[in-house]
């Protein structure tokens, strides 16, 4: 769980790592931020751990490596949450530095991307389901599941602030479309294919390349308009190859062997298998990622209800010796009255009640908010419950996936089996046909040659 301030100039340093510094009064001389007591606040960054495949921070961004320009820049201070605790915020800079918005053409992505000298301290892909938190006036911040890690940006005025803000929403709802812009090419494409199988021809296997458009620049107009017109000239190739695989079976139907047709269906088999693989896959990388992060929420959670269950028995201690002296003190009090005051320490009973009745409204107090404590932690071990029903459902539909994806490839194996033996059948056939072809020429031959002989037996015959 991430603790927030009210406003992230408040977040003073205590310990190793500090909270977000403000930009303003509480920056030294050298640009190091400084707690309110002078205290250099800023450490050397912790090391994270990134997921696969994703761009940490510290190597090089792609968009300064290829010369592009960015979308959107800024100047803000750049915090990341500490690793170890999951609650202190670390310094990425030792002052405010530029973050931009970069659009990736290499992997067709959107980044955010902020170096320091010569080391990139953010490089962080936005998704459609990433959001960007305002914590306060001159705050905000936002996760990373890829780059396993929590960004925080800490500007110098809130105008620049809602500007970031606005850009990130922005480009998320680019990612968005383009991401529902794919799934309806993909569902027209299946479509087609579906079509295709009923009239017993073979879809497209290259179309699932063209599905992959990506999402363009900030002219999003524009790139809609060409995202439409790459998905009818993906139609316009569909049906020109289903009329060229048309006219090749039709022509060929006369003189080539029976078997062509076979060659064609197992192909077309072939294709869809592989699309089914290729979608099968791509969900059980999904699920996966998915299963990661509640497996790192989990995880979290787990250690937190661990030691909340330690301060729960300390605080069952605390709350039986309460109990325990606050019965005593009962029992002494019922014992005084009983026997009444008198001599010497009957001027002092008064005083000594009245402490006794402060010490045991004060220890009713105490009980009443350790018991408000147990029903707060009792509803998490609760949650925690329902999460590990989730991760164990979860694990089960990518165990399912998984078998789905292992059947797939056993059929594509046997799919391009059946095809290597009508291939090296039809090699065959075609082999043996050239020996016949060879066979008849000679008989030909000797039979011309011998129509000539009887030709020219003939002519003599007549002249003589």
């Amino acid at each position: 769980m991430i603790r927030r301030a009210n406003s992230w100039r408040e977040l003073g340093a205590s310990g190793k790592t500090s909270p977000a510094p403000s930009t303003g009064s509480d920056v030294g001389r050298s640009g190091i931020p400084l707690s309110s007591f002078g205290v250099p606040l800023y450490q050397p960054e912790k090391s994270m751990v990134y997921a696969p495949g994703s761009d940490s921070p510290g190597s090089s961004p792609r968009g300064k490596d290829l010369g592009e320009q960015p979308i959107f820049t800024t100047k803000a201070h750049v915090f990341q949450i500490d690793a170890g605790t999951k609650k202190e915020w670390v310094p990425a800079s030792k002052s405010s530095v530029s973050v931009s918005y970069y659009f990736d053409s290499t992997r067709n992505t959107y980044r955010i991307i902020s170096v320091d000298g010569s080391k990139a301290i953010v490089n962080s892909t936005i998704t459609p389901n990433m959001t960007f938190t305002k914590t306060s006036q001159k705050f905000g911040q936002w996760s990373d599941p890829r780059a396993n890690t929590v960004y925080g940006l800490g500007f110098s005025s809130e105008q620049d602030l809602t500007k970031f803000v606005d850009k990130f929403k922005e480009i998320k709802e680019l990612t968005r479309q383009a991401a529902q812009l794919r799934q309806q090419q993909l569902q027209q494409l299946q479509q087609q294919q579906q079509h295709a199988e009923l009239n017993g021809e073979a879809g497209p296997a290259h179309s699932l390349a063209n599905v992959s458009s990506s999402p363009q620049p900030v002219r999003h107009h524009h790139s809609l308009h060409q995202r439409t017109n790459s998905l009818s000239s993906i139609q316009n190739d569909s049906s020109s190859l289903r009329e060229r695989r048309n006219s090749f079976t039709q022509g060929g139907s006369n003189g080539l062997p029976a078997n062509a047709s076979s060659e064609a269906q197992l192909k077309y088999e072939n294709d869809r298998l592989k699309l089914a693989l290729a979608q099968s896959s791509a969900n059980a990388k999904k699920w996966e990622v998915e299963l990661q992060t509640l497996k790192n929420n989990n995880a979290r959670l787990t250690a937190a209800l661990q030691e909340s269950t330690t301060n729960v028995e300390e605080w069952k201690k605390q709350l039986a010796a309460y109990k325990d002296e606050s019965m005593r003190l009962k029992k002494k009090l019922l014992d005084q009255d009983k026997g009444g005051g008198g001599g010497v320490g009957g001027s002092k009973d008064p005083l000594m009640v009245a402490q006794l009745t402060d010490q045991v409204e004060k220890i009713r107090l105490d009980n009443q908010n350790k018991q408000e404590d147990i029903k707060r932690l009792n509803n998490q071990i609760l949650e925690l419950t329902s999460r590990e029903g989730q991760v164990a459902s979860l694990q089960e539909r990518i165990q399912a996936l998984e078998e789905d994806n292992h059947s797939l490839s056993l059929q594509l194996q046997d799919s391009q089996r059946q095809l290597s033996d009508l291939r090296t059948s039809r090699d065959q056939d075609t082999r043996d046909l050239m020996v016949l072809q060879e066979a008849f020429g000679a008989k030909i031959a000797e039979l011309y040659e011998t129509h000539e002989t009887a030709v020219s037996l003939l002519r003599k015959e007549s002249h003589s």
